[in-house]
């Protein structure tokens, strides 16, 4: 029997039923991302005046939706690669498109988890731009995150890359005010 919190299993169970019944759970735990993402992909196509309040009725987070959608929308599933978890392509989604599939081919190459690949990727940024990485630390509203997602995606920039653009109007009209 199986409810959202629990799984129960009979006593009983022969090992190799219960090896496949592992591999069965991590193959829909690993594949439920790409799932949602490509699920509200097509309910955006087909039913753009009604998937959000489908979205609404399905209990699930809107802003983790969004973001299954904004990687999915990056990564065609014949792009996809099956080596990788949903997080490994998360981490390089919003790098410019022909940046993506080497980053990718390094990971799979070389066994990185997807905190590895994030460290390669910023030491491989840090290095090309030869500039000094700031780090900085946010805690919008969830409107204020929401309205910035969609803000980014219409302008088809990852939420960073918008933010860093925003933040570059927002010096140049200061320092060029009177």
């Amino acid at each position: 029997m199986t409810r959202r919190t629990t799984l129960s299993i009979s006593r009983g169970l022969p090992i190799e039923a219960w090896r496949n019944l592992g591999q069965q759970i991590c193959a829909i735990s690993n594949s439920s991302a790409w799932w949602l993402g490509d699920w509200l992909l097509y309910g955006q196509a087909e039913y753009p005046d009604r998937y959000k309040h489908a979205i609404a009725q399905t209990s699930l987070d809107y802003q983790t939706l969004r973001n299954y959608a904004w990687v999915a929308r990056r990564f065609a599933p014949s792009r996809r690669r099956a080596a990788l978890s949903f997080q490994h392509h998360a981490e390089v989604a919003g790098l410019p498109e022909e940046e993506r599939d080497p980053w990718l081919s390094r990971a799979v190459e070389h066994g990185w988890s997807r905190n590895e690949l994030r460290r390669q990727v910023r030491a491989s940024r840090e290095i090309t731009s030869g500039e000094r990485v700031v780090h900085l630390r946010m805690t919008p509203d969830d409107s204020q995150r929401r309205r910035w997602q969609e803000a980014a995606q219409r302008s088809d920039k990852d939420l960073l890359e918008w933010i860093r653009i925003a933040l570059d109007k927002a010096a140049t009209s200061a320092l060029d005010a009177p």
